[in-house]
């Protein structure tokens, strides 16, 4: 199963079409090919295999973001940050 952690737009190129999200403090660059034209600075959005898919209300990410901390509370330092950058980019489900 692929779980999507809401990510925070913080950077946008337009020209490289990507864009630099944070998700839950750990930075990286995705694509935004699919929403290219109504994403902004500042929207959440939730990633699949390094492309941002869709945007999502603030207020949905912070839910989710909430849910989230409270089981990466549970794990060791290394396994969290290592689930949160994997949590995105899962290749298949099952």
């Amino acid at each position: 199963m692929c779980l999507s952690i809401p990510s925070k737009v913080v950077e946008i190129d337009r020209d490289e079409v990507t864009a630099v999200v944070d998700t839950m403090g750990v930075k990286r660059k995705v694509g935004i090919d699919f929403i290219a034209d109504e994403v902004k600075e500042g929207d959440y959005v939730l990633i699949h295999i390094g492309y941002a898919m869709n945007i999502i209300s603030e207020e949905e990410a912070l839910a989710s973001i909430e849910t989230y901390k409270e089981i990466l509370a549970l794990m060791e330092e290394e396994e969290r940050r290592q689930a949160i950058l994997d949590g995105d980019n899962c290749q298949g489900s099952g």
